[in-house]
């Protein structure tokens, strides 16, 4: 509103800032550069178009309109005819079709070009990443830093994390840099997920999310490279009660919470490899000094949690053979300092029968040393007639192959037996 005050005109910040404050549909706020005269390459002024700005002030100097008295007042149509004539609405129009947000995800956040590649001798999942294009810029210098992270789901933990390099200033890195996973089993090949990250790098704030590619590992076939391009997404929302009907809300929140409970008990704290191998009494006339019994090995670790500020851990085992009346089955291996892949390579020896060895349960924990205070568990694994999944197959494929050694991977729960002591 234009108010006078004696003989001084004063203009309200509404019409100073040209903001159509009207009810209907909500426009572009133009630029008060448009409402000021502006030179043509013919040097001739050009004024605004009168159909997208009610009020504009009158590029030659003086007030246009009908009365000389008033500052702004509407412009002509046709003032300034011509092809030099510019129009700001056009001009408005076309900014907002570059930088419109409702563009695809694909082209905004970029692609990732990876391979895959499964081997079934060693237990191994090789992920090579190649190359990223296109990247979203998520610096001031419209540059990232991108690096790529890797998880297993279900389950992701810092335990099964892996990372590659740091590619500065670049939208378009080139890694070309191998990540293993050991100790991945064909069960895990049948259920996992594999989650690629996209992150940029700040050393002074938060890393920041660009982008993420999910892929399942069945799709690989063992001992077969398969290469993928990918487009970065957003991570997958979960579904929000109050976005959903009444009839559905309920079924939302019994979703999540299933979830919760999902990623709370898969938690995996890494993994342990076992070597089994029951050796049957002697018999008479056979080689005197030998006996019977269970030889248990405890070779090697790896992805194990940090359970230290350093990043790392000081991991040793324990093996148990319950119940222990006689408090005598306890064997521990070394200490591994500061890795989170231990290898042990030890054996244990426990001179039972194989009638006695049916009841019996095997107890193998993973704990981090820490000098002054109590260790702290990392993960354990229990095998017997009652476990399930490849803690019972391997326990019963060794009972079965009598003589024979059996090496299996078992995934290390974050569950600590109760019978467990810290000692």
């Amino acid at each position: 509103m234009t108010v006078r005050k004696g003989n001084k005109l004063t203009i309200s910040i509404q019409e100073h800032m040209a903001i159509d404050v009207c009810p209907g549909p909500i426009r572009p706020i133009r630029q008060i550069s448009a409402y000021f005269p502006r030179l043509s390459p013919t040097g001739e002024p050009l004024s605004p178009n009168p159909a997208a700005s009610p009020l504009a002030l009158s590029p030659g100097g003086g007030a246009s309109g009908v009365g000389s008295s008033a500052l702004l007042s509407p412009s002509k149509a046709g003032a300034r005819g011509g092809g030099g004539t510019l129009s700001a609405a056009s001009s408005i129009e076309t900014s907002v079709d570059i930088h419109s947000s409702d563009s695809d995800d694909c082209t905004a956040l970029g692609t990732l070009e990876f391979e895959l590649r499964y081997e079934r001798a060693t237990s191994s999942l090789h992920c090579t990443i190649i190359r990223a294009k296109g990247l979203k810029p998520m610096d001031f210098n419209g540059l990232s830093d991108p690096y790529v992270k890797l998880h297993l789901l279900p389950g992701a933990s810092k335990a099964n994390k892996l990372k590659t390099k740091t590619v500065r200033n670049s939208l378009n890195p080139v890694w070309n840099e191998t990540l293993t996973y050991i100790g991945i089993t064909e069960e895990d090949m049948h259920r996992k997920t594999l989650r690629l990250s996209v992150c940029d790098e700040d050393k002074l704030t938060h890393n920041e999310f660009i982008g993420e590619s999910r892929v399942a590992l069945r799709r690989v076939k063992p001992d077969q490279t398969k290469r993928f391009y990918t487009c970065l997404e957003h991570p997958p929302p979960l579904p929000s009660p109050t976005a959903m009907g009444a009839a559905l809300r309920g079924i939302s929140c019994y979703l999540r919470e299933w979830e919760n409970e999902q990623l709370h008990s898969l938690e995996e704290r890494g993994r342990l490899l076992l070597s089994l191998q029951f050796l049957p009494p002697p018999e008479e006339g056979d080689g005197e000094g030998r006996r019977g019994g269970l030889w248990v090995g405890v070779l090697r670790c790896a992805h194990l949690a940090a359970m230290d500020v350093n990043g790392f851990s000081d991991p040793y085992v324990k093996t148990y053979l319950k119940p222990d009346v006689k408090k005598k089955s306890k064997h521990k291996t070394a200490v591994i300092k500061k890795t989170l892949n231990p290898e042990f390579n030890e054996e244990f020896f426990y001179e039972i029968s194989l009638s006695e060895l049916v009841s019996k349960t095997l107890e193998v924990t993973v704990w981090d040393y820490d000098l002054g205070r109590s260790n702290d568990f990392i993960g354990g694994v229990c095998l017997s007639c009652h476990s399930q999944g490849d803690a019972l197959r391997h326990w019963m494929d060794c009972l079965r192959n009598k003589g024979q050694k059996v090496e299996r991977w078992h995934v290390l729960t974050n569950e600590l037996p109760q019978s467990t002591c810290q000692d």
